[in-house]
């Protein structure tokens, strides 16, 4: 079963994962007071509106009644409201959803997690699916984060970090630390990278997932690591486990 992007990121949250915060919206009225409350919740002043639909690519797709990206930045609150009228309710074309698109209705209004600081913000990809050949859960990572990991793979595999996770001990300390140094991070980046990828493991066992894809993991410039995207597919003959899970499907 898949779930939306803003139900992802309030599962994780709940197990320690930080995220993007947003606040999800139906209307350009409830889109600009969700801004509202997230400048007072975090000072953010620029808002991200990110359309909820199940398919990736929402950034680069178009809506084919306004021509509007399925993924905006509003500068400002003026901008807020009609910018979430020109998404809200439309048909959502990307690549993966075919031609015939896929409507929307509700966006998530995000905070921007770019701002400037001492270091550069870079964007990594993170997930954790099971090998079925190998019988165990694996982590793959890469540096060449918001891009499609297929892409990735084919033309960069050298890229694509794997560590493979033994069931009978579970992820160990120094198997997050090698993940982290070898995306490249150092000092407190690298701490909270750690944290991260063990709060996340947590989540993927603990929900019977069978894939978490975290595309991008932002390193912001003060060195937090955020999930500002979250794409959860949850095993569906686990569900019977998790009466709350379920109730989110769409």
């Amino acid at each position: 079963m898949n779930i939306h992007e803003y139900q992802a990121k309030e599962l994780l949250k709940g197990y320690g994962v930080k995220i993007q915060e947003g606040i999800v919206a139906e209307t350009a009225a409830d889109a600009t007071n969700a801004a509202k409350k997230l400048n007072e919740m975090t000072g953010t002043s620029w808002f991200v509106l990110k359309a909820q639909i199940h398919a990736g690519g929402r950034g680069k797709g178009q809506v084919q009644e306004t021509g509007s990206n399925g993924v905006v930045l509003a500068k400002s609150l003026d901008e807020v409201g009609p910018k979430s009228d020109a998404i809200l309710g439309g048909t959502l074309v990307t690549h993966q959803t075919g031609p015939e698109g896929k409507k929307v209705n509700k966006i998530l209004v995000a905070q921007d997690v770019y701002y400037p600081g001492d270091s550069e913000p870079k964007e990594y990809y993170l997930s954790i699916l099971l090998d079925r050949a190998k019988g165990c859960n694996v982590i793959m990572a890469s540096t060449e984060g918001g891009m499609d990991i297929e892409t990735v793979a084919e033309e960069t595999p050298e890229k694509i970090i794997k560590e493979w996770i033994d069931p009978a001990v579970g992820l160990q300390g120094f198997q997050a630390r090698k993940v982290a140094f070898q995306l490249g991070l150092e000092g407190q980046a690298l701490k909270e990278m750690v944290k991260f990828i063990f709060s996340l493991y947590k989540a993927y066992e603990n929900t019977d997932a069978s894939q978490f894809e975290i595309n991008p993991v932002l390193k912001t410039s003060d060195n937090q690591i955020l999930a500002v995207d979250a794409k959860v597919n949850l095993d569906d003959n686990g569900l019977f486990r998790h009466k709350d899970l379920l109730a989110l499907r769409d």
